[in-house]
């Protein structure tokens, strides 16, 4: 085990995860005043060094944890405070499963894999474009996450399905979002079911899971270069492995409610700590 592999399996090792009091923010982010560009510099570093090991076929699931952490703190030396929540109920589905939540913004994908992969070897359903971007797109394809367009509903369900079933039998567990794209408001009705038609497809657990994740906004002209919210804290939480029976609507429903509870409770603490 590398030096990275043992800095975050000793972080995540348990049920929650809160930032340490003692991490501190950048010097160059204290420098720079406290702009967005100390974030993207550094992690956009850590793209192109994963996107180099995966060109040279070394990027493996150990490598994809490891360059997931280092995105974590880049975060957290950005000044974002994140707790993890119901890690624990990760290890209680049997297996592989298919993992369902909101999506708020990009961090969640660049960082989930460090907390998911060593309990659960994890891969994304993704936008299709993103496998064209330089490096990124690398990463993507050594992860073997699934790409959809989100143009045709019904081709993105076959496509999500057919190959789903083919990383499950495979021992790897899938994090989907079911939204037609990230929000910072959750829309019950924009949620489809997806998800879930997989897990009872492929037999497999649902483990449902919420995130709070403003911390790094949306841009308003270009999406993935929104702005820094430090009073932002960042918020993660797993719950029990749900089994699907009959249709699948009173299971899609429960996640919902899961997602819409912890937004509750979110919502409602201070925005400053």
């Amino acid at each position: 085990m590398g030096m990275e592999e043992s800095m975050f399996a000793n972080h995540f090792q348990g049920d929650t995860y809160e930032t340490p009091s003692y991490r501190r923010r950048f010097l160059l982010d204290r420098i720079l005043l406290g702009c967005r560009w100390t974030f993207y510099f550094k992690y956009l570093h850590v793209c192109y060094k994963a996107g180099k090991a995966a060109l040279q076929g070394r990027l493996g699931v150990d490598g994809q944890i490891a360059h997931s952490y280092q995105t974590l703190l880049v975060a957290e030396g950005c000044g974002a405070k994140i707790s993890i929540k119901g890690m624990e109920n990760i290890d209680k589905a049997e297996g592989p499963a298919v993992l369902i939540g909101n999506h708020m913004s990009m961090l969640e994908t660049a960082v989930m894999v460090a907390f998911i992969s060593p309990r659960k070897p994890a891969i994304f359903v993704v936008k299709e474009a993103l496998f064209a971007i330089p490096f990124y797109g690398e990463i993507m394809r050594a992860m073997g996450n699934i790409g959809v367009a989100r143009s045709n509903p019904r081709e993105d369900l076959k496509k999500v399905i057919s190959e789903g079933q083919k990383r499950l039998e495979a021992g790897k567990s899938i994090i989907l979002y079911p939204q037609s794209t990230r929000s910072a408001e959750f829309h019950p009705k924009r949620f489809n079911s997806i998800g879930v038609k997989l897990a009872k497809e492929a037999q497999v657990s649902i483990i449902p899971f919420a995130l709070k994740t403003d911390f790094l906004a949306n841009g308003k002209w270009v999406k993935d270069l929104g702005p820094i919210q430090r009073n932002k804290k960042v918020y993660f939480e797993f719950g029990e492995p749900i089994k699907v029976s009959s249709h699948g609507k009173e299971e899609h429903q429960k996640i919902i409610a899961f997602i819409q509870d912890r937004l509750h409770k979110w919502n409602a603490l201070p925005d400053t700590f």
